[in-house]
Order: structure tokens, then sequence, then C-alpha cells
């Protein structure tokens, strides 16, 4: 095994740095998943503060309700922040195959196709249950306005 050259590895960091990219977006997409996690947990312990005050027959079923919704809503947004840390995950580890198989001249094109489908279908997951979670909030307020 030979040591590359300068000129020979500035290629490379350059195509292993790549992934960054994906990295930063998926980035921005966790801290509003993870914000919006945490403004779930809040406002599901505010509920569940307001059913152990004792509240009427009727408002307990309505905050026991809306308790469970949000806790739905809380598992599917959990789902959402993990397969978006997978795509993060991923992109890392596709960044380390192209600069491995670079510097090293191995055949690894297979694998990194692999990864980055894996990456993708990891973030598309990620999209689907934000979405879903998104529609069930809608219903939430449809349901608490009818009330």
């Amino acid at each position: 095994m030979h040591t590359p050259t300068l000129t020979q590895l500035i290629p490379i960091l350059q195509l292993s740095i790549a992934p960054v990219i994906l990295i930063s977006g998926v980035g921005l997409l966790l801290l509003t998943l993870t914000n919006r996690f945490g403004r779930m947990l809040d406002r599901t312990r505010q509920l569940d503060q307001e059913l152990h005050a004792g509240p009427s027959p009727e408002k307990a079923a309505e905050l026991r309700t809306q308790i469970a919704i949000l806790m739905r809503r809380a598992g599917i947004l959990r789902l959402s922040v993990t397969l978006g840390a997978v795509t993060v995950l991923l992109a890392g580890v596709l960044m380390l195959l192209l600069f491995v198989g670079a510097f090293f001249g191995l055949e690894l094109g297979v694998l990194i196709v692999a990864v980055f489908c894996v990456a993708l279908l990891a973030l598309i997951g990620s999209m689907l249950a934000f979405i879903h979670d998104m529609n069930l909030a809608l219903e939430a307020v449809r349901l608490e306005v009818r009330g």
C-alpha cells in the first residue's frame, strides 16, 4: 500500500465530506422534531396535573382522551426522531466508507450505495411519521374544538 500524496487526498476528502449536507439538513429536522416532542410532553404533564386535580367526570374523560392522543403522538414522534438519528448515523458511516474506500483503493461501491439507500429510506420513514403526527394533531384539535 502506498501513502497518497496531498493532491490525491484532497479529492478523497471532498468526496467523503459531501454527505455533511445531508447531516445538516436532517439535523435541522431533528431540532424541529425534538422541540415538538418536548412541547408535547410538557402538555401531557399539564393535562395530567389537571386530571389529578379532580375535575368533573365529563372533563376527566376529555382529559384522558387528550392524554391518550398525546401519548400516541409522542410514540410516533419518537419513531420519527429515531429514524432521523439513524439517517445521520448512516450519513456518517457513508462518509467513512467513502474515505476509507478511496484512501485504500477498495471497491466499496455496492456497500456505499446500500448504506446511502438505507439512509434515504430512514429519512423517508422519519418524514412519513412526522406527517402522520401532523394529521393526528389536526384531528385532536378538531375533537377539542367540537367539544
